[in-house]
């Protein structure tokens, strides 16, 4: 065969191919691989309430970044929610993270409890996959040098400091009439650690703990705990516990009319939205620091309105769920890669602050997120305002809250 031949054998193969590719444009504009992003909550169980909002938080901004496009800089990549449920139990949590792991998860999202969320980040961290806590207030979780866990909202070290600050300075306006405080919480590594930080710090406002309190998880009768405050005659009463429990305590002890200056509680699971809906004449005057979106920003707002059409409650969950996963895709945004190292990398330079809570732009150190604050909240019988800082501010707190008739 010539040249010249060969060379025209070539262009009639070429233009064959060109016609094939033009008959199948699929092949030309190949869709870009989805990015899998494990959620972890537990959606089952005792928590399965919280973990159930948890999801429905991630799920949202996985639908709502989708449906802008996806991730632009990785042409238009879209996220895809791979779900586990860690059941409440730490293990099935370890579980979940290496089932999902096999799966092809690019990240993980959750966990809600800090018990199931110290485990799974350490089981996370053997692949380097990079794990966004949006609910968990351990500071183990990030002071252990993973360098894989990211943290947007603070922990309960900085929540009980600026707790603290804001009940002093509530406690002031009102004379200091407050002076002595017990203090009840769940087992487990959340309320264990916030109520030893509280006993801690509490004396530095001229409040006294007299006594801490423990309970399990579950605990279904809160009668003898009822009956110890009203022998201790405590003017406040701080509890660190889950939905459930911290629902039934506050019930029995308004039901017990058990009369104390302030019901106060910090990252209480169970002050939410729910709370006042269901249980208003127990909910009323309740004070909780706690995560919080800011309530002067439009976005939140909006995004209220849009959780509330759909029949669910806007509580906290949801938020720190939405946020973390619209931190990753900022990170995989910036990346321009999925690649696990350079998302770790993108995460460690955040400076994102495309959010609605009452933070400033992201700063990382160790994992966690520097700029983050919560927020002093008091419930009505028919919504919850912020009270503290005072920029944050919706309503002027009630302190001491009127004795009950």
């Amino acid at each position: 065969m010539t040249s010249q031949a060969r060379f025209s054998r070539r262009l009639v193969l070429q233009a064959g191919a060109a016609t094939s590719v033009l008959g199948a444009p699929g092949l030309l504009f190949a869709q870009a691989k989805p990015i899998k992003i494990g959620l972890v909550h537990p959606v089952s169980g005792g928590l399965a309430y919280s973990g159930g909002q948890g999801r429905l938080g991630c799920q949202l901004a996985i639908d709502a970044i989708n449906a802008a496009g996806g991730i632009k800089s990785m042409g238009g990549a879209k996220l895809e929610a791979a779900l586990g449920d860690s059941q409440s139990r730490p293990e099935v949590g370890v579980s979940e993270v290496e089932r999902l792991h096999q799966d092809g998860v690019s990240a993980y999202v959750g966990c809600f409890s800090s018990a199931i969320a110290l485990p799974a980040t350490q089981a996370a961290a053997k692949y380097n996959t990079p794990f966004l806590i949006d609910v968990g207030v351990s500071d183990n979780i990030v002071n252990r040098g993973l360098k894989n866990v990211f943290r947007l909202a603070p922990g309960f070290g900085k929540c009980v400091d600026d707790a603290i600050v804001a009940l002093g300075q509530v406690n002031g306006a009102a004379s200091n009439v407050a002076k002595t405080a017990v203090l009840i919480h769940e087992e487990s590594e959340f309320g264990t650690g916030t109520a030893r930080l509280l006993a801690g710090k509490l004396p530095s406002i001229n409040i006294q703990p007299i006594e801490t309190i423990k309970h399990a998880n579950p605990t279904r009768d809160f009668s003898n705990v009822a009956l110890r405050i009203r022998s201790l005659k405590p003017d406040v009463v701080i509890m660190s516990n889950y939905q459930n429990e911290y629902v039934l305590l506050a019930r029995t002890l308004h039901q017990q009319r058990i009369d104390v200056a302030a019901m106060f509680s910090v990252l209480g699971g169970g002050f939410n939205y729910r709370l006042v809906k269901e249980q208003p004449q127990v909910a009323q005057h309740m004070m909780d620091f706690n995560h919080w979106f800011d309530p002067k920003n439009p976005k939140a707002l909006e995004m209220k309105r849009k959780v509330e059409a759909t029949g669910n409650l806007f509580t906290f969950e949801v938020y720190c769920g939405w946020n973390s996963v619209m931190l990753y895709a900022d990170a995989l945004e910036r990346a321009g890669t999925a690649d696990k190292e350079k998302a770790i990398a993108a995460l460690e330079s955040s400076t994102w602050s495309n959010h609605f809570m009452p933070y400033g732009a992201t700063k990382f150190v160790n994992g966690q997120n520097t700029g983050g604050t919560g927020v002093l909240l008091q419930a009505s019988t028919t919504d919850i305002e912020t009270v503290w800082p005072n920029q944050f501010a919706s309503a002027k707190a009630v302190f001491p809250r009127p004795k009950l008739s």
